[in-house]
């Protein structure tokens, strides 16, 4: 998919990201998941590979599948917060990343609260954060321009002003108002569920650096709760579906059915 919650089978939304980001070479359509992607990098249609935050050699099903990938795969470039794992052993270039306690940013939960998170441990030894790292390799591809963030904040604000280009109301997720935060304001900011209300009033929102009162006063709304929903039509689609008994079923002897997650994909 699109950042900000957008559709590549949307023109619109493609359109939307393209102009806002002015990038001219757009994806045609999908790319590949992940057992579709395993599947090509031991075929040699994907020749690269950059895992970032995840250890497929333990996770995805078919652990000597995705070995026999990895190590056919021209150049496997692996993000971790560890020195060794099953999927960093078939790592050509391993990056040390930021762990849990060292990030610093936003993380938004299952109701679509987002809180700021500030690392609470400095990076130890040479380890960065994904955001870094990427711009690093952005600026190496020359790509420096469009990647030239130094702090968190903007990356922030630079997202929640995509989520509201072109959007006039047709896709729930819109942050905009946020767009214009200070760094300090950023810093200061307290927890707040999307969808917002407009703005009632923006305290400071522009220029000053003062900690007092830092974030624009927003309220929250329940998502569709003009009964009207984000597709053309505006109203919910419901897909009927027929209920089919799982093939392996529990008795009084034998109450529990074990999944190692494999079985499950």
């Amino acid at each position: 998919m699109l950042a900000a919650h957008m559709d590549l089978e949307n023109p619109d939304h493609i359109s939307a990201v393209k102009t806002y980001w002015n990038a001219p070479v757009m994806p045609k359509g999908q790319g590949l998941k992940a057992v579709d992607l395993f599947n090509a990098i031991e075929s040699g249609k994907v020749k690269f590979v950059w895992i970032m935050g995840t250890n497929p050699v333990v996770s995805m099903p078919n652990r000597g599948q995705v070995e026999r990938a990895l190590s056919k795969c021209d150049m496997v470039v692996v993000s971790d917060i560890v020195e060794s794992n099953d999927t960093l052993n078939y790592a050509h270039i391993a990056l040390p990343a930021t762990g849990w306690s060292e990030k610093d940013g936003t993380v938004t939960n299952s109701e679509r609260r987002i809180s700021r998170q500030r690392g609470i441990l400095p990076p130890p030894g040479s380890a960065k954060h994904d955001w870094q790292i990427l711009c690093e390799v952005a600026g190496k591809m020359g790509f420096g321009e469009a990647f030239n963030f130094t702090h968190s904040s903007q990356i922030f604000c630079e997202y929640a002003g995509l989520t509201g280009y072109q959007n006039n109301g047709k896709r729930q997720l819109d942050l905009s108002p946020l767009q214009a935060l200070s760094e300090a304001q950023y810093n200061g900011l307290s927890p707040l569920q999307w969808p917002f209300h407009t703005v009632i009033k923006a305290e400071n929102t522009a220029s000053s650096n003062s900690k007092s009162n830092p974030n624009p006063r927003l309220t929250s709304k329940r998502p569709f709760e003009d009964k009207r929903f984000s597709t053309p039509s505006g109203k919910a689609k419901l897909i009927p579906v027929t209920y089919r008994a799982p093939l392996q079923v529990t008795s009084d002897a034998y109450p529990f059915v074990v999944n190692s997650g494999r079985a499950r994909d």
